[in-house]
């Protein structure tokens, strides 16, 4: 099977990639089982040392590995300039934060002593999305490398140069080979690897779909996994909102990466009595976008990922305009070569309508009117997802209360919801179980081990 790394900006083929035979997948895993039982021994000081260098590499070569994410999924120039930043970060942090976060915890026992040590388990397999091909993975490569674990990537077939390029940052920072290793595979190679006693837990960023076949396999083989799967997010916006500054940022959350992110704003649920204000607004900021190449420097944003992608986006939007959703911006496929779509705004939707029931990938924002304070909360917990959230209010303790009641993984107040190294990341419902990130992350695929001294 031929993987191509396909231009989405003009449908062309820069790079064809053969898939890998079982025999050097094979070659693979025990290469990262040979190197675990090394590199589990290795000191946290060794560690940090190689994690700092690949932060290192990142920001030495940022213009390189932003230019693969720009060629192969049509990410703006500058947000790809940003995500390799944030990549550097997160190797830092952890280099950091590592030893910290796995020091032993002690417990409270009425005889004796007794701790938990934090012990790593082995490979670990990554199946991760296109959407931000860099900081997918580094958030957690990162974490698992610095505990003494090894990683194995199963990246997105239309990412295939970034996949490759994410080994190479490991290699040049002096990683054992090894350590961190990019399989070229289709999914359909990923039970094999699963059913192989030398992996020993999975994770994977993607669709539901996706996530269900992974955890369903990797069950079956009583392995962990750690799963953040989609996201239909809220941006909650009340009537004693800062409704210039919530409209600004409201755009900004649903626009980044051209829409094409799981934490990305999707429902804006507004309080009836803000509404026109809120929306006159966002309107006007949605029109100031602009729409180009992504290498080009005065684009906000290019194209989607994938044609089909954008053609599937499309049928979601018609399918909700015939029942009864009005486009007060945008709507439709540019009429220009590559995967584009216009920044659009759904509003008057309503229950049964695709842009209410399921996630819309891309450049469209759906906007649903609340009643009240207390129907804002009904309207965002009416959905199989879960994953992170926004509520704009000035009143910050009447604010705190109304999330605790909101059914996801997150809710920041006044603030663009967005991943960082120190802060946990997972959703619950359909958008998966599990974290990332943070102290949390780190511990997923640790053997918490209880000690206990007489």
């Amino acid at each position: 099977m031929a993987i191509e790394s396909k231009n989405p900006l003009n449908n062309e083929v820069v790079k064809t990639f053969s898939e890998e035979p079982d025999e050097l997948i094979l070659e693979k895993l025990e290469n990262a089982h040979t190197t675990y039982k090394n590199w589990k021994q290795t000191s946290f000081s060794e560690r940090s040392t190689l994690m700092k260098k690949a932060a290192e590499v990142l920001r030495n070569n940022k213009e390189k590995y932003a230019g693969l994410m720009t060629l192969e999924m049509g990410k703006a120039k500058r947000e790809a300039i940003s995500e390799v930043e944030k990549c550097a970060r997160c190797c830092d942090y952890y280099a950091d934060n590592a030893e910290e976060f796995l020091s032993n915890q002690k417990l409270e026992v009425p005889d004796g002593k007794a701790y938990i040590a934090y012990d790593p388990i082995g490979p670990v397999l990554a199946v991760m999305p296109w959407n931000f091909p860099l900081w997918q993975v580094f958030r957690f490569a990162a974490p698992n490398l610095m505990a003494g674990n090894v990683g194995l990537l199963k990246h997105a077939s239309n990412v295939p140069q970034c996949a490759k390029a994410i080994e190479e940052v490991f290699v040049e920072a002096g990683f054992p080979t090894g350590a961190f290793q990019t399989l070229i595979i289709s999914s359909s190679k990923v039970n094999m690897i699963l059913d192989d006693e030398r992996v020993v837990a999975a994770t994977l960023t993607g669709s539901e779909y996706a996530g269900s076949k992974v955890a369903e396999r990797a069950g079956k083989n009583l392995k962990k996994t750690v799963l953040e799967l989609g996201g239909s997010d809220p941006f909650i916006v009340l009537e004693d909102a800062d409704i210039e500054e919530a409209a600004k940022t409201g755009a900004k959350a649903r626009m980044i990466n051209n829409g094409q992110s799981c934490i990305a704003a999707k429902r804006f649920i507004l309080h009836k009595n803000i509404a026109d204000d809120f929306l006159e607004k966002f309107k006007a900021e949605f029109e100031k976008l602009k729409i180009g190449d992504p290498d080009d420097d005065d684009n906000d944003y290019g194209p989607m990922a994938r044609e089909d992608l954008a053609d599937e986006l499309l049928e979601q939007v018609n399918k909700s305009v015939d029942k009864g959703a009005k486009i007060l911006i945008g709507g439709k496929r540019m009429d220009r070569e590559g995967a584009f779509f216009e920044p659009t705004i759904l509003t008057d939707v309503k229950p049964g309508m695709p842009a209410y029931e399921e996630e819309l990938f891309g450049p469209v924002a759906i906007v649903i009117i609340a009643e009240s304070n207390a129907d804002a909360v009904r309207i965002v917990n009416d959905s199989r997802f879960g994953l992170g959230g926004s509520l704009w209010s000035q009143n910050i303790e009447e604010a705190q209360k109304l999330v605790r009641q909101v059914e996801s993984g997150a809710v920041y107040i006044n603030k663009l919801m967005a991943s960082h190294p120190a802060v946990p990341f997972g959703g619950i419902k359909m958008s998966g179980y599990g974290r990332e990130l943070s102290h949390l992350g780190i511990r997923e695929f640790m053997n918490e081990k209880t000690i206990w001294i007489a």
